[in-house]
């Protein structure tokens, strides 16, 4: 079993059907989690030892290996068999959606301290803490996850099985593959491999689009 599979089989039962349908979503979350301890790690690390009188430098050189780490575990198993763009390309838009992510975590703090004044003197220190808490760390994460959800699989990694023909050929390269190549040489009477490969090669791509969810079966 997985790790998002052992994941989804924590949580309540009505959660699950949903978690079940949207796995990378739920993959999407532990990402976030996990760069969100690496970011806090590095961040009190760095402010309680050799960085104490610069905070702002520890903040921001702990957002730097979060926001790497983060492409590298969504790349690699948020959205393993997605992709569809050079790896500069992608990676580009990753950092940049990343950083409209930022700012519109920052959308409902601005909200709460200027348009709702919810700060000293307006309001109690106590008011003013939870109002940032909230703001912050509950609306300002939730909209900033929906938004690089939704812009990652829509514009980072768009093609849905963009990895299916890397996959195809890593199968063909193993042993039982090559061992199905030949089998294909004997039986067509097939002079060269090369041709042999290329007709398995079209088989996988046909089963990969027969099997696609999106084609209709009606079309």
């Amino acid at each position: 079993m997985s790790f998002a599979d052992a994941t989804i089989a924590r949580l309540p039962g009505p959660l699950r059907p949903f978690a079940e349908r949207h796995h990378e979503l739920i993959k999407f979350a532990i990402v976030g989690a996990t760069t969100f301890v690496i970011d806090s790690t590095i961040f009190y690390t760095l402010k309680l030892t050799i960085l104490e009188p610069k905070p702002v430098t520890a903040k921001v050189i702990a957002g730097i290996v979060a926001v790497i780490a983060s492409y590298i575990l969504n790349r690699e198993w948020s959205f393993r068999d997605r992709g569809g763009r050079e790896r500069h390309h992608e990676a580009l838009l990753f950092f940049a959606f990343s950083g409209v992510g930022v700012l519109l975590s920052m959308a409902p703090l601005w909200v709460s301290s200027y348009m709702l004044q919810l700060r000293v003197p307006s309001v109690s220190l106590t008011v003013e803490n939870i109002a940032d808490f909230v703001s912050a760390y509950v609306v300002g994460n939730l909209l900033q996850m929906a938004f690089r959800f939704w812009a990652f699989r829509r514009w980072v990694f768009p093609d849905e099985a963009a990895r299916s023909g890397d996959k195809a050929l890593e199968s063909t390269l193993t042993a039982g593959g090559i061992a199905e190549v030949f089998e294909d040489v004997e039986e067509s009477g097939t002079v060269t491999l090369l041709g042999a490969w290329r007709a398995r090669r079209n088989r996988a791509d046909q089963l990969g689009d027969s099997s696609d969810p999106r084609v209709s079966k009606t079309s």
